[in-house]
């Protein structure tokens, strides 16, 4: 090509820095991973796991230090956990979304192994419950967790298969995931945590009800469960302090010195903490430990004593976020594997958010569940953090498909 002027002008090769090319493609891969991410979820669980860092620190630094022990013990021990827990999200984020399915009987036949092993001469009682094993070192592992898990993922593989034309679930299919949760939920039952077993209840009910499951089966797993509560009391599973929750429950003002006392302190610190609260470290019932187990299941009412009004609410804003993106990724989800995994994620973190800060306000009974990332304890923070990573596996996995 030439000029008007009859010059033909000179080109010259583009050059590219060493490198450049190799840049570019990590650069993208980069942008690609980052909008892969739910942003929202990841930085409302980092905050929750933050705050509750904190509060765990001002629950048990008055008594390691009149023990004479480090008042940080138990935060490093906290964050910690978190870290590892971070590890196990990623893994769970980062495998291939349809090896979940293949991974699923692994998990199930893990859990379940772990809570024979609780019932065996391996299990320890800790807190008048026969939940844990105790390894080397201190280590404390409670299998009841990682059921969770193992229930939400096993349900999702049975119920997304399904054959041409099919809308809701086979019967026969119900009945297979019904008697794989009855599984875990039985061995549960014999430690008795009854606790964990509600929030199982609470997740069979949440990924039944999105499966499109007949409302007789939602119906006739509610009578069944009451049936198995009355059944459980009248047998003798229940140990007394149990019962005498229950008892507390119904009349909080019949034993204040005895089952009542926990949610009577509880609601005195709550209600002591006014709207903004003493401040971090000031809490009189914390400081003076009148609250038992504060670091794990009554870890709200560090909050509403020392936080007050703004830093409770701001609690279940988080949790509200963590539900809202859980329930959005559901609706989002590429097939219906996904869209149950997280339909039974939202009904475990939704149910025991309830519960846990139910009990310490006195209109839910106290069944020692902790709040999902805030309370103390390495297994519970481990199975949170691995349900956030199967989040934002099938958060991924949906948007790998809009792309």
């Amino acid at each position: 090509m030439t000029t008007e002027w009859g010059v033909t002008p000179r080109t010259s090769p583009v050059r590219l820095r060493p490198g450049g090319a190799s840049l570019r493609r990590r650069a993208l891969r980069r942008r690609s991973l980052v909008r892969r991410l739910d942003v929202l979820l990841l930085g409302a669980v980092a905050a929750l796991v933050v705050l509750g860092a904190l509060l765990v620190w001002s629950a048990t630094r008055p008594r390691l230090l009149d023990a004479g022990l480090d008042p940080q013990q138990f935060l490093q021990k906290h964050l910690v956990n978190a870290l590892l827990g971070l590890g196990l999200a990623a893994g769970a984020a980062l495998v291939d979304y349809r090896a979940l399915r293949a991974y699923a009987p692994v998990v199930y036949v893990l859990s379940c192994l772990g809570l024979v092993a609780v019932l065996s001469p391996l299990g320890s009682t800790i807190n008048g419950a026969h939940s844990w094993i105790v390894l080397p070192a201190g280590f404390q592992v409670q299998p009841s967790e990682f059921a969770k898990v193992a229930v939400v993922v096993g349900m999702a593989v049975i119920l997304a298969e399904r054959h041409d034309g099919e809308d809701v679930p086979r019967h026969s299919d119900v009945l297979l995931v019904l008697g794989l949760a009855s599984v875990p939920m039985l061995l549960i039952l014999l430690q008795p945590d009854l606790g964990t077993m509600l929030v199982l209840t609470a997740i069979i009910l949440g990924v039944l009800a999105v499966a499109a499951a007949p409302a007789r089966w939602i119906a006739g797993l509610l009578l069944a469960g009451v049936a198995v509560a009355v059944g459980a009391v009248q047998l003798g599973v229940l140990e007394d302090y149990q019962l005498d929750r229950f008892t507390a429950f119904a009349d909080p003002d019949a034993d204040l010195r005895g089952a009542g006392y926990n949610v009577d302190q509880a609601l005195t610190a709550i209600g002591s903490g006014g709207l903004l609260g003493k401040g971090l470290f000031q809490g009189t019932q914390t400081n003076g430990a009148f609250i038992p187990e504060q670091q794990t299941d009554f870890v709200f009412t560090v909050a509403g004593e020392e936080l007050g009004l703004v830093g409770a609410g701001a609690i279940v804003l988080l949790l509200g976020v963590v539900l809202w993106r859980g329930l959005r990724i559901a609706s989002e989800a590429s097939d219906l594997f996904g869209r149950l995994v997280a339909a039974g994620v939202v009904s475990w973190f939704g149910f025991q958010a309830f519960v846990n800060i139910g009990m310490t306000l006195g209109i839910m009974p106290v069944t020692g569940l902790p709040l999902p990332f805030v309370s103390y304890g390495g297994s519970a923070m481990f199975a949170n953090l691995v349900a956030v990573g199967l989040l934002q596996n099938v958060h991924a996995g949906a948007t790998g498909v809009r792309d």
